[in-house]
């Protein structure tokens, strides 16, 4: 079975290390950058390209592991790969339908995590959703998702567009305030490996407790005294409407 991998970035980089680890070899791997391609292929033992046209025509298939808004063009540039080839795209909240209006054997597998190039993490760990234009072609993408995963979840274009959009909350949101945090510390010369206890307990208190259940502080004791003695140490706009939101927020879930 003859796999390319379309994009260099790091899902595709942690996927082509998933994919070999899991005994299927990956090919090819394109990216316009050829240094870029060069440095995946060479850790995956694949063909760098950098050029569409340079895919081999009877690759079987094909994940599309790119910015969203290049999914439709990288198909369209990929037209002379045969009709039989299974296209796969990784993104959480591109329809299906983006793929199977220009390929008959079309399908999505998106791994619902945050990856870094240079932070290793467990592949198998991270919950994959699929969904696939035939039940023919489900089994299949089904089978190659269990290789490299143990938790495999088949969900609509719907369905995935919420939990991308929850996983924004949990995880986006949620380490831009660690980038805030770490501002705030900068001020006064802390680094920001002090918050690391509270990081941790927090995320590992969530897995015995709801986060409603789990939520402290002076927000939710609605401690007026302390909220506006935080906000007077807060001088930029963006911060302190964002604490009132997030008090706001809080004590309405309450």
């Amino acid at each position: 079975m003859k796999t390319v991998i379309i994009g260099s970035g790091n899902l595709a980089t942690h996927l082509s290390v998933a994919l070999l680890r899991a005994g299927i070899p990956v090919s090819e791997v394109f990216s316009p950058t050829k240094v870029h391609a060069e440095e995946l292929a060479e850790r995956v033992g694949g063909r760098a390209l950098d050029s569409l046209r340079e895919v081999s025509a009877d690759a079987d298939i094909v994940f599309i592991s790119v910015k969203d808004d290049a999914i439709a063009t990288v198909v369209d540039g990929l037209h002379h790969v045969c009709e039989d080839a299974i296209f796969i795209h990784t993104a959480g909240t591109v329809p299906l339908t983006l793929l199977s209006s220009k390929r008959k054997n079309a399908a999505v597998l998106y791994p619902m995590q945050t990856f870094s190039k240079t932070k290793e993490l467990d592949f198998s760990l991270i919950p994959c959703f699929i969904e696939a234009t035939n039940d023919h072609v489900l089994a299949i993408v089904k089978e190659m998702a269990e290789k490299i995963s143990t938790n495999v979840v088949v969900a609509d274009s719907t369905v995935r567009k919420k939990l991308h959009l929850a996983a924004v909350f949990a995880c986006n949101m949620v380490n831009h305030c660690y980038h805030l945090a770490e501002r705030i510390l900068e001020e006064e010369g802390l680094d920001f490996s002090v918050m690391l206890p509270l990081v941790r307990e927090t995320a590992e208190k969530v897995e015995t407790l709801s986060p409603r259940e789990a939520q402290t502080g002076p927000m939710v004791r609605n401690d007026i005294s302390v909220m506006n003695a935080q906000k007077s140490l807060l001088h930029d706009p963006l911060m302190l409407r964002l604490y009132d939101l997030m008090t706001e927020s809080i004590q309405k879930s309450r």
